[in-house]
């Protein structure tokens, strides 16, 4: 089932869901500045569509809160490059030639990647760096976001993905995200690159901390 965002407020809302992982109706006001009144109408349609779900917060005193999520339908909605199709062919694969000839083919294009990457970075710093992965991960569907946190010590970097592109692929095949994390590594040699968050631990984010120093 197609459905269409006429407005961007509901992109606004699916988006901050995504990144946010569950939120209340207020928490979404204040984050993207819409008043209370027009986020729960925005909600209840979201809601028609079974883009979102809610839980109910119950409170000390008061009315009980909805807590909002992205249902699986609305998750659907951002970017996955890959899905049923690529599973089926690597199942296929796997099949034909073996488990372990299927990672070792994975691996290789992992490596493929990080080379094409490597292309972007080339003669730049460790900033510009960081800054040009996050922006190719964006165009890839990956919802990226970059934190600087470097202090007088260390070059420190912060960089999280709220959407993984590859989800079909990466629960079928777990070991794409060591492969992810290995490219990454590749890409800062004079870094440290370590996983801090990860959507398959049950987090709303993979996330990576990159440092240097």
């Amino acid at each position: 089932m197609n459905i269409s965002l006429h407005q961007s407020s509901k992109e606004s809302i699916l988006q901050y869901l995504l990144k946010n992982n569950k939120a209340t109706a207020q928490e979404i006001a204040k984050a993207i500045d819409i008043s209370p009144q027009a986020i729960r109408r925005h909600l209840k349609d979201l809601e028609s569509q079974n883009l979102i779900d809610y839980e109910i917060m119950p409170l000390k005193s008061g009315r009980p809160q909805h807590s909002y999520y992205l249902s699986q339908q609305g998750r659907d909605l951002f970017p996955q490059n890959y899905g049923d199709f690529a599973v089926s062919f690597l199942d296929t694969m796997a099949e034909t030639v073996g488990e372990k000839k299927v990672t070792e083919i994975l691996a290789k294009q992992w490596q493929k990647k990080a080379s094409m990457y490597r292309q972007y970075m080339k003669g730049k710093n460790i900033e510009q760096r960081v800054q040009q992965l996050a922006e190719i991960r964006r165009r890839e569907g990956y919802m990226a976001e970059l934190y600087s946190l470097s202090d007088t010590e260390s070059e420190k970097f912060f960089f999280s993905e709220h959407n993984c592109a590859i989800s079909d692929v990466a629960q079928s095949y777990p070991q794409v995200c060591g492969h992810e994390l290995e490219m990454f590594a590749s890409l800062f040699p004079d870094c440290k690159v370590e996983r801090t968050n990860w959507i398959y631990d049950g987090e709303h984010r993979c996330g990576y901390l990159i440092t240097n120093g």
